[in-house]
C-alpha cells in the first residue's frame, strides 16, 4: 500500500524487452533505507517489484497487464518517473490510500495558471469520473492530488508549487498521457450500488447518511 506522496524522481535508464519489460530505473543519492528484493515500490503510481538493485538503482519487471493498463510501456531512457516506496507499519499517512493498480490512462486536456498554483484538467473516462467526488482524491501518476472540478468524463486538481518542483506533475502539459488510480473507497462504493437491490441508489445511500 501507499500514500500517493512522493519520496524521490528517478530517472528510467534502461528498458529492455525480451519474454517481458525490464525497466532500470536510477534513483540519485543512495536511499536511507537500503532496497531489499522483493520489496515494492510505484513507479509514476504503478506498484511494481524490486527484482535486482544496488545502492543507486534497481530493475523491475513489468507484467503485460499492466503495459496494457498504465503507461509504463511508453517509458524511454532519461525518462522522469515519480517514486514512492511502500507504506510499512507506524509510518504517517499523509495521503490516502493508494494500492499502486492503475485503473486507466488518462490525458490533460488543461493546464490553466492560478496565481503560484496551476490547474490540471484532466480526461479520465466516465467510469472513473462516477467513482470521484469533489474534495475526494485521486492518484496521477502516483501523486495524491484533491479533485476540484468534476465532469461526466474529466476531473480537475489544483497543484500547489511543492507538488509541482518535487514530482514529475508540474511538467505536464495538454496532451500528455498520465496514470490514473481511482480512491479505492469509491470503487467498492460503486460495486455495492450496482450489485444493490433495485430502489437502493447513490442517492439514497447519500440521504441515508452512509456515503
Amino acid at each position: 500500500m501507499f500514500t500517493g506522496l512522493i519520496q524521490r524522481i528517478g530517472t528510467v535508464r534502461r528498458v529492455s524487452r525480451g519474454a517481458g519489460l525490464v525497466v532500470e530505473i536510477a534513483v540519485g543519492e543512495p536511499w536511507e533505507r537500503p532496497f531489499e528484493a522483493g520489496e515494492s515500490i510505484a513507479v509514476n503510481g504503478v506498484c511494481l517489484t524490486v527484482a535486482k538493485f544496488d545502492a543507486t538503482r534497481f530493475t523491475a519487471d513489468v507484467l503485460r497487464e499492466t503495459e496494457e493498463r498504465s503507461m509504463l510501456g511508453s517509458l524511454l531512457p532519461g525518462a522522469k518517473v515519480n517514486l514512492e516506496r511502500a507504506l510499512r507499519s507506524g509510518d504517517a499517512m499523509g495521503g490516502h490510500i493508494v494500492q499502486g493498480h492503475v485503473d486507466a490512462v488518462g490525458r490533460v486536456r488543461a493546464k490553466i495558471p492560478r496565481g503560484r498554483d496551476f490547474r490540471l484538467e484532466v480526461e479520465c473516462g466516465r467510469v472513473i469520473a462516477a467513482q470521484s467526488v469533489l474534495k475526494g482524491s485521486i492518484a496521477i501518476d502516483g501523486v495524491s492530488l484533491t479533485i476540484s472540478g468534476l465532469g461526466d468524463d474529466w476531473l480537475a486538481v489544483d497543484v500547489i508549487p511543492s507538488t509541482a518542483s518535487e514530482t514529475t506533475i508540474g511538467q505536464k502539459k495538454p496532451g500528455d498521457s498520465v496514470n490514473l488510480e481511482g480512491d479505492v473507497i469509491g470503487k467498492y462504493t460503486a460495486k455495492m450500488v450496482s450489485a444493490a437491490k433495485p430502489g437502493l441508489t447513490e442517492e439514497s445511500l447519500v440521504r441515508a447518511g452512509f456515503i
